[in-house]
């Protein structure tokens, strides 16, 4: 494989392997700070960090206030404390080395004062920004406002043109790079448009070269392109190494990073990835923020997959195709259906799937009582952790609310990354992994359930496996 050149990221010659920032308490200062201190560019998640007591352990996160607009001023500064106590932590384990970056979701609740409260109370420990989950038009006057460098994550040329236009040429001195995420193999969130198909790929080398095209009439020749989205082994891009077509180029890892002795998450989680087949890891689009995502098909998403086959669409009164009567209900309430519907629903009654919800789609969904009950609390409970929310209806506006009804075909997900990232069943919770996990099983370097330090695992990625 070629050499591995050093890249000038965030102020500093560092390997270009950069560790993808994962969501709540999964991508720590521990992670992130062992990575720097590797040489690379670490980064710890900015979403609903852990802060800790005087005994090391995490402070539970608990919400007293009656509304949801006081239970996300809570949530805010639960997210400034913890995200300053990660970057503190990170400084400390990168001994001075490599670079550390917090990474933030556009569309998360707070996500404004939440990254500048941090910036302010960790000054000078963190070197730069990464952001995607929406269009961050604002992250670079944010970062601008405290001397960072910012990393936006798109999934088009399209989308940077579209940020570069309204906001980012004002800050171009402090763009560090694009961070460029495969929709169709990245973990967590994935930025598929409207007009891509989620079940037909594209060769992402194309799509980077249009978007380095963008970059390179805008004068950002040099300013580098994060790769990101189904690396595993570095050899398998060779040709992407000092490729004049493409520019610099740095690797991001996000999965890889999850199977560390310093990862967070709890020991079940990672003899589970250690066992994944191809195909286990689903592209859908059960999550409340409206975008796809990426997560190991488990007894979670399974019952997710449940709900959109016990659907029906209705009426509440006779109209074309919907003329078949249904009572629902203890009332025995009637609406209209299709014909050939009224015998499956009245099967899933009978079957036990006797709460039936109504959706904005104006869709019936049958479920148990007692997930029903589930669906109804949780979304009562909503703490306003996204900026707007499909599952809960709460929107970051002063009606708060998105105008629209509360969607029991999601789920909140912050209370299942909470579970699961302190130690829940990784069955019954959302397990975010992206596309390529199944190679954990694959990879030689993984045999015998071997689990390597981060030092460990960026020495043997820069060797191109």
């Amino acid at each position: 494989m070629k050499s591995l050149k050093p890249l000038m990221i965030s102020g500093r010659e560092v390997l270009p392997l950069v560790e993808g920032g994962k969501g709540i308490a999964v991508s720590t200062g521990r992670s992130s700070g062992a990575w720097a201190a590797a040489g690379g560019v670490g980064t710890f998640s900015g979403v609903n960090a852990d802060s800790y007591d005087e005994n090391g352990n995490p402070i539970p996160v608990v919400y007293r206030g009656k509304t949801r607009r006081e239970r996300q001023e809570e949530l805010i500064a639960y997210g400034i404390q913890g995200g300053i106590a990660q970057a503190r932590i990170a400084h400390e384990m990168s001994n001075g080395e490599g670079r550390i970056h917090m990474n933030v979701l556009w569309e998360m609740g707070g996500a404004q004062p939440i990254l500048r409260g941090v910036l302010e109370g960790a000054k000078g420990l963190i070197h730069g920004v990464t952001c995607g989950a929406g269009m961050p038009y604002k992250v670079a006057e944010i970062a601008a406002e405290h001397g960072v460098y910012y990393y936006p994550i798109v999934s088009s040329a399209r989308a940077f043109k579209a940020l570069w236009k309204r906001s980012y040429h004002k800050h171009a001195e402090l763009l560090g790079g694009v961070v460029y995420e495969d929709p169709w193999l990245a973990g967590g969130h994935n930025g598929l448009s409207n007009s891509e198909n989620p079940q037909e790929p594209q060769d992402p080398y194309p799509r980077v070269r249009d978007l380095r095209a963008a970059m390179n009439e805008v004068g950002l020749t040099e300013t580098p392109i994060f790769m990101a989205g189904g690396v595993w082994f570095l050899r398998e891009w060779e040709e992407w190494l000092d490729n004049p077509e493409l520019g610099p180029v740095a690797f991001q890892f996000g999965t890889r990073p999850l199977l560390t002795q310093e990862s967070p998450i709890s020991d079940d989680w990672k003899q589970r990835l250690l066992t994944l087949k191809a195909g286990d890891v689903l592209l859908h689009k059960f999550s409340p923020t409206g975008f796809y995502s990426s997560a190991v098909r488990n007894d979670f998403l399974n019952e997710l997959c449940q709900r959109l086959e016990h659907e029906i669409p209705y009426a509440s009164e006779p109209e074309g195709e919907l003329t078949g009567e249904l009572a629902i209900g203890a009332r025995g309430r009637r609406v209209w259906v299709r014909p050939e519907d009224v015998a499956r629903a009245q099967s899933w009654m009978a079957e036990g799937f006797t709460d039936v919800m109504r959706s904005p789609d104006s869709t019936l969904v049958f479920v148990t009582p007692e997930r029903g009950e589930q669906i109804r609390r949780d979304q009562i409970e909503c703490m306003g952790c996204l900026s707007a929310c499909m599952f809960s209806n709460w929107a970051e506006n002063e009606a708060g609310t998105t105008g629209k009804k509360a969607d029991p075909r999601s789920f909140c997900i912050q209370k299942t990354l909470q579970n699961i990232s302190h130690g829940g069943n990784v069955e019954n919770e959302l397990m975010f992994a992206g596309h390529n996990a199944y190679r954990f099983g694959e990879d030689p370097f993984y045999a015998g359930g071997f689990i390597p330090t981060v030092r460990q695992l960026v020495e043997r990625i820069a060797m191109g496996d």
